[in-house]
């Protein structure tokens, strides 16, 4: 590497570097929930560490510091993650670490196995890697139209093609030089110039994400009615709540499909404007979670029915518009934090009755 091109390559890491670590002090003082905060905090400082680690002359610099080569491994991993606390509103468990823990641990014996090992061990990395991204892009268009929070959902443009594409270059890239041992693919890897600029992009993206974006975009908004400054909007936006809630008293959030744009279309109003009262009126962040939230209050009547206690609840997921049982078990468990059938079995075993063998059915994978 060239002297021109070694200090090329430190300046776009470092500024990388540098990027997220202004990332790191912001988020920590923010008023995010903490879901959020530590997905952040945690994919930030992976993406610091490869960007030291990626550039020979930074790391040289630096003293070579192992820690960077320890924070770099999971860093796939910490993106999804960070993908399903930002945009799908998922929570940090165990099972959700579990991508980035399986990288972080391959990364580390990577170094250590035999020669003839380690392509097979690179080529299973960057596989899982790249489908770690392509799910989490497709998160991101799944949930585009659901999405109520307007900020949020202008940045999913942003974060897909900065970041899910990212990761697909990267992989890409990998595997077209090692099938081809043609050394111009090694150019867009993080490792090189072109590849840092498209770091230091990452990193400044989501550097200007954090400065400008008010917590509110994602953190949990509390439900709420927020009188508006013009009173005749205001009593516009009742009059539209009104009739909201009349239209979902005749349960059309039992029809399996139902996108805000059917809604809006029943109710005779912009989508825009039903998208802008549901979030800021009623304070629910996306449309799924307005519908669950009636669905899920007529399953627990249900559920706690002595009367349907031989009803499936498969046949009670499907009947309220579910269209699987999985997103079901999800939405009930996030909800009231059991599953159905243990809600089931504590709510009849109250009320002095023993439920039938029939309706304890195995239940999907939450």
């Amino acid at each position: 590497m060239s002297e021109s091109v070694a200090l090329i390559s430190a300046f776009v890491h470092g500024l990388a570097a540098g990027a997220m670590l202004v990332v790191c002090l912001v988020v920590w003082r923010s008023g995010l929930n903490p879901h959020i905060r530590l997905a952040t905090l945690l994919v930030t400082a992976s993406i610091m560490g490869m960007a030291v680690n990626e550039s020979r002359p930074l790391w040289a610099a630096m003293g070579e510091p192992a820690i960077s080569l320890v924070l770099a491994a999971p860093v796939a991993g910490l993106l999804w993650l960070f993908i399903l606390t930002v945009f799908a509103d998922w929570r940090i468990t165990p099972l959700t670490l579990a991508p980035a823990a399986v990288l972080l641990v391959t990364g580390v014996i990577q170094p250590l196995v035999q020669d003839d090992a380690v392509t097979g061990l690179w080529g299973a990395r960057n596989l899982f890697s790249a489908i770690l991204a392509v799910h989490a892009g497709v998160l991101i268009l799944r949930g585009w139209s659901d999405d109520l929070v307007e900020r949020r959902r202008r940045l999913r443009a942003v974060v897909l093609s900065l970041a899910c594409l990212f990761v697909v270059v990267q992989v890409s890239a990998g595997f077209a030089f090692r099938l081809s041992h043609d050394p111009g693919w090694l150019d867009y890897v993080v490792g090189r110039p072109i590849g840092g600029v498209v770091v230091a992009a990452l990193a400044l993206g989501m550097a200007s994400v954090a400065l400008t974006v008010q917590p509110t975009a994602f953190g949990a908004a509390a439900r709420r009615i927020e009188a508006s400054a013009d009173p005749r909007a205001d009593a516009a936006d009742r009059g539209l709540v009104e009739q909201l809630n009349a239209t979902m008293a005749q349960e059309i959030w039992r029809r399996e499909g139902l996108t805000i744009g059917g809604l809006a279309s029943e109710l005779g109003v912009p989508e825009h404007r039903l998208r802008r009262l549901i979030n800021q009126r009623l304070g629910y962040r996306n449309f799924a979670d307005f519908l669950n939230g009636r669905r899920i209050e007529a399953a627990k009547r249900r559920l706690s029915d002595p009367a349907e206690a031989r009803t499936t609840i498969a046949a009670v997921a499907f009947d309220l518009g579910f269209g699987s049982l999985g997103p079901f078990n999800r939405a009930f468990r996030n909800a009231t934090g059991s599953t159905p059938t243990e809600w089931r079995r504590a709510a009849l075993a109250a009320a002095g009755h023993a439920q039938e063998p029939a309706s304890l059915e195995q239940q999907a994978a939450p």
